[in-house]
């Protein structure tokens, strides 16, 4: 967590969100923020020349592009979300002059920590007060188990210090919680490895490494292992080859729009070029199975991932208890998933989410503060939630005030953590007063220019410094 309940001034600007109102028009949010990391990753490693079009110009997705820059490799832009990469092959990287800051962006961290594991030369990979306190054994011990050499503090947390390894091993590794980004770590120190680098998950997570892989001609296999997880295997010693990538605009960025759209009468929203990879669509099943009105038109394939547009119009929703096989696909959407709940008609209940504990922030304790304030009942549990949602709040004492609105204003400390920050901005639309939201500086990580897009779809948001 960026820093502890209540200890103080807000840091950095703050929203302030008028009540009411609804999102209408056809908005596109910013490119997907885990592709971005990825395709400059693998095209650095490439061989060749790779154009990136669509790419996130957030601090996330810049300093990853900053890290490999700092390697040696050549990078022209972004501008207006080009990039052009001048990859050095798989052995090409060179050591940087001083340790890798990879700002708030834990993806940079972990997925590095696999690349730079099979690569001759010493690392430090360091981030700012949140990043260093997330647990990153999870990735560096099954690495560690390939012969990479990665120190740790004593918490396991960073700074990482990576050595070169003698050898990297192949192995084959059972995930015991489901992480795209530990598969992935993994996969990238698999393309070092002698031999064969195999990853079962048990549950499905999202997959643009392995598609991004293939894209750029390396081959992967993927087993399913039952009707919940697969086995992803690759073999050491290949070749990447450049390749053009387009990058979807990001549904993880998309959410916050699904659901104000969705919580908010007279709300008529198009969302265009959404990534729908089938391993991130649980935020429009869960939100579809709360009865919301979502149609996805014009199904395509833009650069190996399939898109849509997504059309949502204001709903009636009701609280359901979350299938576990949806918390996986689901994970960074919650947040905006908790204010949709928090407008239902009914509970909502979500188990097995214990990775939200360790996002940005402990998301799940952190968004019952921010719903408290607003007047909903939220027991914390400890893999996840109940929420009572407030559809019927105009019957009960103590109602928000104000023709439609369910929830209370207020003042919600988002403690640095971006995906809390914008959902907190989309409660205003049911809300009976102002909704003021701190510490919002780390929006810019995955959705530079937000509070305008909202503005200009109909939300009532303003930036002021703190």
């Amino acid at each position: 967590m960026s820093r502890s309940a209540g200890d103080g001034a807000p840091r950095g600007p703050r929203f302030v969100v008028t009540p009411g109102g609804s999102l209408r028009g056809r908005v596109r949010v910013p490119g997907d923020k885990s592709v971005s990391h990825r395709a400059i990753m693998l095209a650095a490693i490439a061989d060749g020349e790779t154009e990136i079009t669509g790419f996130l110009e957030g601090a996330d997705s810049l300093a990853t592009l900053a890290a490999f820059r700092a390697m040696g490799v050549t990078v022209e832009g972004p501008h207006g979300g080009r990039v052009l990469v001048k990859g050095v092959g798989l052995h090409g990287l060179r050591a940087p002059a001083e340790p890798l800051d990879l700002g708030n962006s834990g993806t940079s961290m972990r997925l590095l920590s696999g690349l730079l594991a099979g690569q001759r030369f010493e690392t430090t990979l360091i981030g700012d007060a949140s990043l260093s306190s997330r647990p990153m054994r999870r990735v560096t011990e099954p690495l560690a188990r390939m012969g990479a050499r990665i120190a740790t503090t004593e918490a396991g947390t960073a700074p990482l210090r990576i050595g070169p390894a003698e050898t990297l091993r192949g192995i084959d590794y059972a995930m015991p919680v489901a992480s795209a980004q530990v598969k992935s770590s993994l996969l990238l120190a698999g393309l070092y490895a002698e031999g064969r680098t195999c990853v079962s998950e048990p549950a499905p997570t999202r997959d643009h490494t392995e598609r991004m892989l293939g894209a750029f001609g390396w081959p992967v296999t993927r087993d399913p292992v039952d009707r919940h997880g697969a086995r992803v295997c690759i073999e050491g010693g290949g070749q990447l080859t450049a390749a053009p990538i387009a990058v979807p605009a990001d549904i993880s960025s998309a959410a916050f729009f699904l659901v104000g759209a969705s919580i908010a009468p007279g709300s008529d929203l198009t969302l265009e070029d959404v990534g729908i990879n089938p391993t991130r669509t649980g935020v429009i099943n869960i939100l579809r199975a709360m009865g919301a009105s979502l149609e996805v038109l014009r199904e395509r394939d833009l650069g190996g991932e399939p898109v849509a547009d997504i059309r949502v119009r204001g709903a009636a929703l009701r609280g359901i208890e979350i299938p576990a096989d949806q918390v996986p696909l689901a994970i960074d959407e919650f947040p905006a998933l908790f204010i949709a709940a928090a407008c239902a008609e009914g509970a909502t209940l979500l188990t097995g989410a214990e990775e939200l504990r360790v996002k940005e922030s402990d998301r799940i304790a952190v968004m019952a503060a921010g719903l408290q304030t607003l007047g909903v009942e939220a027991d914390v549990r400890a893999d996840g939630i109940l929420i009572r949602g407030r559809a019927d709040a105009e019957a009960r004492p103590g109602a928000a005030a104000g023709a439609g609105a369910l929830l209370g204003g207020g003042r919600v400390d988002s403690h640095g953590d971006h995906r809390i920050a914008m959902a907190f901005a989309m409660a205003a639309l049911r809300a009976g007063a102002p909704i003021e939201i701190d510490d919002c500086a780390n929006v810019a990580t995955s959705f530079p220019g937000f509070a305008a897009l909202a503005a200009g779809a109909g939300l009532g948001i303003a930036e002021h410094s703190a």
